[in-house]
C-alpha cells in the first residue's frame, strides 16, 4: 500500500514538473509570437508608405472651400505722417449649394492598394456685396477685386474651370493671390462690383484625390449633397451629415449647416479667421484590412497554446502515457507559424480565404502528429475537434469586432468551467487526495 502511494506521489511530482516546464516553454513562444507581431506591424508600415506615395502621385486627400471675394483696402491715414495699412476684405457667399458625385479607384502597387477618386462638383449660390459705407476709415479698392477658391492640392484639378457670375463667364487662373484664407487653389479676376448688388455664381469642378473630400461651409446658408458607389465611407470633420443613405450600392449623403454653427463671420480683413477649420465630409475608408486583422489575431497566440498544452495533458492523464516536453514544443511551434502563415497568405488571397487555408494546414498537422504519438485515431480526433472548436471562436472574435471583448470573457469563462468540470472527474487528483488522506491516518 505504501509503495503505491509512493509510486503516486512520484507520478504527482513528475507532473508539477512538466506543468511548470510547460509553462516556462509558453512564456518562451511569446518571444516568436511578438517577432511575428513586429513583422506584421512592418508590413502595415510598408503599405502604408505605399498610399502615401500613390497619394503623392496621384492627388491627396482635398479640402475644397470658396468661391470667396476678396477686395483690396487700405486705411485713410488720419494724420499727413500717418502711413496708409493695406489689407484684403473677404466676403463670403449668403447661399451656398454643393452637389458632387464620388468616383472611387482602387491602384495596386505591387501586393498594396490604395483608394482614389475622381469628382465632379457643382456649386451654386449667390454673394450681396456689402453697401459701400459699411467699412468705415477705409479705402475699397472696388476695382481690384477677386474670387479664390481653396483646394488643398491643385495637381487634382481637371479640365478648364469657369466661374459664372451673372451673365459674365469668368476663367480660372492658377495660385491665391493671399494667404490669409487659403494656401492653395485658384484665383479669378472679378468685374467692378456694385456696392449692394446681389451676385450669382455657378461653376462645375473636376477634382481627384485620394482617401477622401471635405467641404468647407462659407455660405451664410450651406448645403452639399454627395454620393459614391463606395460602400463604406466613414464621415468626419466638425459637421456630420443631416440625412445618409449607405448600402451595398454605395452611399448618399447630405449636409445643412447655417452661420451660427460656426465661428467665423460672413466678412473680414485680414487673416483674424479660419474658415477651414469647420470642414466636414468623409474618408474612402477601407474595411479592417489583413493586417489589422492578422495582428489581433496573433494577440491570442498564447491562448492557442495554453489549450493546446491543457488538451495535450488530459490526453496523458486520461491514457496513461507520456509525452515528451521536445513534443510539446513541436506543437508550439506548429501553433505559432500559423500567424506568420496567415499573414503572409492574406496579402495575396485576403484575410478570410487564407485564415481558412492557414487553420485547416494546422489542424491537420498537428492532429495527425498527436495521432501518432498515441498510436490512435481517437486522440487524433479529439485535438482536431478541440482545434476547429478553437480557431472557429477566434474567427467569429475577429468578425464580431465591438462585442469581441465580451464574447471573449464569455468564452473563457465557459472553457474554465469545462476545464474544471473534467479536472474534478480526473482519478489521478481523486487517488492523489485519497493517498495524502491515508498517510495522515498512518501518522
Amino acid at each position: 500500500m505504501k509503495i503505491e502511494i509512493t509510486n503516486q506521489n512520484k507520478w504527482q511530482q513528475s507532473l508539477t514538473i512538466k506543468l511548470a516546464l510547460l509553462a516556462i516553454l509558453g512564456l518562451f513562444f511569446l518571444i516568436p509570437l511578438e517577432m511575428i507581431k513586429q513583422i506584421i506591424l512592418e508590413r502595415q508600415s510598408n503599405g502604408e508608405k505605399v498610399k502615401k506615395e500613390i497619394s503623392e502621385q496621384w492627388a491627396s486627400k482635398q479640402c475644397f472651400a470658396g468661391p470667396v471675394i476678396n477686395i483690396p483696402v487700405r486705411t485713410i491715414p488720419a494724420e499727413k505722417d500717418e502711413k496708409a495699412i493695406t489689407g484684403i476684405w473677404h466676403i463670403l457667399p449668403e447661399n451656398l449649394n454643393i452637389t458632387g458625385i464620388i468616383k472611387p479607384e482602387i491602384r495596386y502597387r505591387g501586393i498594396y492598394q490604395s483608394v482614389v477618386y475622381d469628382s465632379e462638383l457643382k456649386i451654386k449660390g449667390y454673394f450681396i456685396i456689402p453697401e459701400e459705407n459699411v467699412l468705415k476709415n477705409y479705402e475699397v479698392l472696388w476695382n481690384e477685386a477677386y474670387y479664390t477658391v481653396g483646394i488643398s492640392d491643385n495637381r487634382g484639378l481637371k479640365g478648364k474651370i469657369i466661374l459664372k457670375t451673372d451673365s459674365t463667364e469668368l476663367e480660372a487662373e492658377p495660385g491665391v493671390r493671399d494667404n490669409d484664407i487659403f494656401q492653395s487653389g485658384i484665383s479669378f479676376i472679378s468685374p467692378v462690383l456694385i456696392p449692394g448688388n446681389k451676385v450669382s455664381l455657378d461653376m462645375s469642378i473636376n477634382l481627384s484625390g485620394s482617401e477622401g473630400l471635405l467641404l468647407t461651409p462659407i455660405g451664410k446658408s450651406t448645403s452639399a449633397h454627395l454620393q459614391s458607389e463606395w460602400t463604406s465611407p466613414s464621415f468626419n470633420g466638425s459637421f456630420l451629415p443631416v440625412k445618409r443613405s449607405v448600402d451595398e450600392t454605395g452611399f448618399t449623403a447630405d449636409w445643412e449647416v447655417t452661420h451660427l454653427n460656426r465661428n467665423f463671420p460672413q466678412n473680414w480683413i485680414g487673416s483674424a479667421f479660419h474658415p477651414l477649420e469647420s470642414s466636414f465630409g468623409l474618408d474612402l475608408f477601407q474595411p479592417v484590412d489583413h493586417y489589422q486583422k492578422s495582428w489581433r489575431s496573433s494577440r491570442y497566440g498564447i491562448l492557442f497554446i495554453a489549450l493546446s498544452f491543457l488538451v495535450l495533458i488530459f490526453l496523458e492523464i486520461t491514457r496513461k502515457e507520456i509525452i515528451h516536453i521536445f513534443h510539446y514544443f513541436l506543437v508550439s511551434l506548429g501553433l505559432v507559424l500559423f500567424f506568420s502563415l496567415l499573414n503572409s497568405l492574406s496579402e495575396q488571397v485576403g484575410f478570410n480565404v487564407a485564415y481558412l487555408i492557414s487553420s485547416i494546414a494546422t489542424i491537420l498537422m498537428i492532429s495527425v502528429f498527436t495521432g501518432t504519438l498515441f498510436r490512435e485515431k481517437k486522440t487524433a480526433w479529439i485535438v482536431f475537434g478541440m482545434l476547429v472548436i478553437l480557431y472557429s471562436f477566434i474567427f467569429v472574435l475577429l468578425t464580431l469586432k465591438d462585442y469581441a471583448y465580451l464574447a471573449g470573457n464569455i468564452g473563457l469563462f465557459l472553457l474554465l468551467a469545462i476545464v474544471m468540470k473534467l479536472a474534478s472527474n480526473l482519478e489521478l487528483f481523486k487517488k492523489a487526495a485519497l493517498s495524502e488522506t491515508a498517510e495522515k491516518k498512518d501518522n
